[in-house]
């Protein structure tokens, strides 16, 4: 059973300064001291509840997200991802894997948490409006699509929500408490990796652009219910219509 998720930003050492004073600043978040051999992990520390949110530096690479999953026997859960078609990468006190289309992702012993509320923010103009980092997306090209939903909602137990057929955004059904929830979203790609994205859910998006674009995000699309940009160090997350405390649209 999954206890908890916890979403990671990658970074390299040139964008690791700017990746952590940007989503700090995002996320209403402080950080804790640093840990491992080289300082290379960091938790971003809610106001309220537990972190569901942590940093890494890696030597080389894009950068970008993976996703953390906190079970109770780490072995028989890395088996059992293994099973539906994960491939295993390294083991120690924890297993980092791939999933069958390439998106890397580990399963871990830290136990399950208390669910932050969203941050409130006040408007230049006067009033306020809420958001909360509270989804990891899915990209997965159309080769892998039915490959990786199916994966997904077999590892977590969490089953797909009903959607239209053909639908390009899938989001499985998160239980109570859960921080973070996971939507399988079908690119324009016929072929390619596996990868991710964060989102954001928020009572104003316009409002919650704006405060996005001060501290450094270039917008990059405006769609129907949400807005593509990219941080300072050039990752692409969204910002969604959906009520930061359900997580659905409204």
């Amino acid at each position: 059973m999954i206890r908890w998720a916890t979403a990671f930003l990658d970074a390299t050492a040139a964008d690791w300064d700017r990746t952590l004073a940007f989503w700090q600043a995002a996320t209403a978040t402080t950080l804790s001291p640093s840990r491992g051999p080289d300082g290379e992990f960091v938790t971003l520390v809610p106001a309220d509840g537990d972190a569901f949110l942590r940093a890494q530096r890696v030597r080389s690479g894009p950068g970008g997200v993976h996703l953390d999953l906190h079970v109770d026997d780490v072995r028989a859960a890395a088996d059992a991802a293994v099973a539906l078609g994960a491939r295993e990468l390294a083991a120690s006190d924890h297993v980092v894997l791939t999933s069958p289309g390439g998106l890397a992702f580990c399963v871990v012993a830290d136990p399950a948490g208390r669910r932050p509320a969203p941050a409130t923010w006040q408007r230049p103009a006067g009033g306020s409006h809420a958001s909360l980092l509270d989804q990891l997306a899915v990209d997965v090209p159309a080769e892998h699509e039915e490959t990786e939903r199916r994966f997904w909602s077999a590892l977590t137990g969490w089953p797909a929500r009903t959607t239209a057929p053909g639908a390009s955004l899938v989001p499985l059904h998160r239980p109570d408490g859960m921080p973070l929830r996971l939507l399988l979203q079908r690119l324009d790609e016929p072929t390619g990796p596996v990868r991710a994205h964060l989102d954001l859910a928020c009572s104003d998006r316009t409002a919650e652009t704006d405060r996005h674009v001060a501290l450094g995000a270039r917008v990059e699309a405006v769609r129907e219910h949400w807005t593509v940009l990219a941080d300072p160090a050039g990752r692409r997350y969204c910002l969604t219509d959906r009520d930061p405390v359900t997580g659905t649209l409204p």
